[in-house]
């Protein structure tokens, strides 16, 4: 089954950015549904975004216009671009893939918005 881990989470100010990587272990995310998800502390796990391999895009709310998708299936890998940071966008990371053999999870990168 595909493995996938997750990197570029760190400790920012408010407005800052970070890009955020998925990489998966095999041949590639091609025909998988790769999303994302965080989950703060004490809180409920969230989604925040989807990425159709047709290249459709979805969003929460709270991060549309914040936050993009994006990939490189030649490193078979996909990012999150995080903009405009605020406190409240602090947790721990995911990324999901959807396949045809079933749903593999990441093992998540931390992200920390100070004021």
């Amino acid at each position: 089954q595909v493995q996938l881990v997750e990197s570029g989470g760190g400790l920012v100010q408010a407005g800052e950015s970070l890009k955020l990587s998925c990489v998966g272990s095999e041949d590639s995310f091609n025909g998988d549904i790769i999303s994302w998800h965080r989950q703060a502390p004490e809180k409920a796990r969230e989604w925040i975004a989807t990425l159709w391999p047709g290249g459709a895009t979805m969003y929460t709310p709270s991060v549309k216009g914040r936050f993009t998708l994006s990939r490189d299936d030649a490193k078979n890998t996909v990012y999150l671009q995080l903009d405009s940071l605020a406190p409240e966008d602090t947790a721990v990371y995911s990324c999901q893939r959807t396949g045809d053999d079933g749903t593999t999870w990441g093992q998540g990168t931390q992200v920390t918005v100070s004021t």
